[in-house]
């Protein structure tokens, strides 16, 4: 057994073990497991290195932090409600287009922040109520929210595994928008369709429009929108004229957020940002993990190792190995397995288009989040619809699961020939 070998299973080890025996955070149990790492290699406790790799993912935490705090304040001023609101006036008479509109909201949040417990906490909150009303059971329902945020997470314009995933072979994250789109809007669209659509042939509008808060929408109309609007705007302009906007996300999203403040409901800017950052430190203190445990794979020559026995399996078992191992791994953390195995598959798959592939990855590493024991999507869409048990969501997301692999292996199979039409 080579030290490279025992170098990795001892890190797995400690980062089990510090998680689930000790209940210890994702953040925390990287950062023990990485400092075992150093200890068996010889290196003591690089300090330099653990810094290092605690700010590779600076640029990711920022996008994170801001994207929460715009997230916040467009969901206290009213603007998510109004838009869940405005899409069942809207179209209460055609069920299945409903359907579709109220999952792209609860997939926004995931969008611009990169989590799907963002998502399935905010977006989710409010189109959870909605979807009950319409008819749709509370197991149903939650799994839909649920899988709104995997879909929202993976979705551009904010991808924290493909950013992960891409980091790992200094692949910027440019390019990712179709392919992106391309992967989470047919699955997202077959998910809520498949698990929703048997339930709402029929929407009686006039029983449940009571139950709808209108009074934003009518009291601010239009201006609620301005926020979105103007981040899409400069999202679009940046990748357009970079030259002349150039501003980066971290800025677009507190410009949108400052302009937010004058669109809606009176809120405190302080104290709403105080608690988007206080929900999104567990993210970003994975982050930080992440990147200290992928500096010290690399250090300790590990990150080689994986990559090298990676390349020598038959291309029928790299599959195999992909669909089990990612998820398995992103029980405890999705952006982990991204990291510790997205990136080797990854250079597996040297042969395809990148951006393509990395999409795919990363897509497959989302299903993490729906994987006990700590499925965190699941365990939060059960808190938000009021189930004791999150198993039963588990159950009816197998199939939309299978279609995510299936979906996301044809795209790493076929990534060539889309890539010709896309770019």
């Amino acid at each position: 057994m080579s030290i490279e070998l025992i170098i990795f299973l001892a890190m797995i080890a400690v980062f089990a073990i510090a998680c689930f025996a000790f209940k210890l955070p994702v953040s925390l149990a990287m950062v023990l497991s990485s400092i075992t790492g150093t200890l068996i290699a010889g290196e003591g406790i690089p300090i330099r290195h653990l810094v290092e790799g605690m700010f590779g993912y600076l640029d990711t935490i920022l996008v994170i932090a801001t994207a929460m705090i715009f997230m916040k304040v467009i969901q206290e001023i009213g603007t998510l409600n109004a838009l869940s609101a405005t899409i069942i006036k809207k179209f209460h008479k055609i069920p299945w287009l409903l359907l579709i509109f109220l999952m792209f909201v609860s997939m926004f949040p995931g969008m611009i922040t990169g989590s799907s417990t963002a998502s399935v906490l905010t977006a989710g909150s409010i189109v959870a109520p909605i979807l009950l009303l319409i008819g749709i059971p509370m197991t149903e329902t939650a799994t839909i929210i649920a899988l709104g945020g995997l879909c929202g997470m993976i979705a551009p314009p904010v991808n924290i595994p493909a950013m992960i995933i891409g980091g790992g072979i200094d692949m910027p994250y440019v390019g990712f928008t179709i392919p992106l789109l391309l992967l989470t809007v047919p699955v997202a669209i077959f998910s809520v369709l498949f698990l929703g659509l048997k339930y709402v042939k029929k929407i009686d509008y006039n029983n449940i429009k009571n139950e709808i808060d209108f009074s934003a929408m009518e009291q601010y109309g239009i201006k609620l929108y301005f926020p979105v609007i103007l981040a899409i705007f400069l999202m679009i302009m940046d990748k357009v004229l970079p030259n002349i906007f150039g501003l980066g996300m971290p800025l677009i999203f507190i410009i949108s957020a400052i302009v937010g403040l004058f669109c809606g409901k009176k809120i405190n800017f302080f104290k709403v940002s105080k608690n988007a950052i206080n929900e999104s430190l567990p993210v970003m203190g994975i982050l930080m993990g992440v990147g200290m445990f992928i500096q010290i794979i690399t250090l300790t020559g590990v990150r080689g190792y994986i990559v090298v026995n990676s390349l020598s399996m038959p291309q029928s078992l790299v599959y195999i190995a992909m669909v089990i191992t990612i998820p398995l791994f992103g029980a405890v953390s999705s952006f982990g397995a991204s990291s510790v195995l997205g990136v080797p598959f990854l250079m597996v798959f040297l042969a395809k288009n990148q951006i393509i592939t990395g999409s795919a990855i990363s897509f497959i590493a989302s299903l993490g989040d729906l994987m006990p024991p700590t499925a965190l999507a699941g365990i939060f869409a059960a808190q938000v619809v009021g189930m004791k048990n999150y198993t039963p969501i588990l159950k009816k997301s197998v199939i939309p699961a299978i279609v995510i692999i299936i979906y996301s292996i044809l795209m790493i199979i076929f990534s060539k020939e889309l890539a010709a039409i896309i770019y």
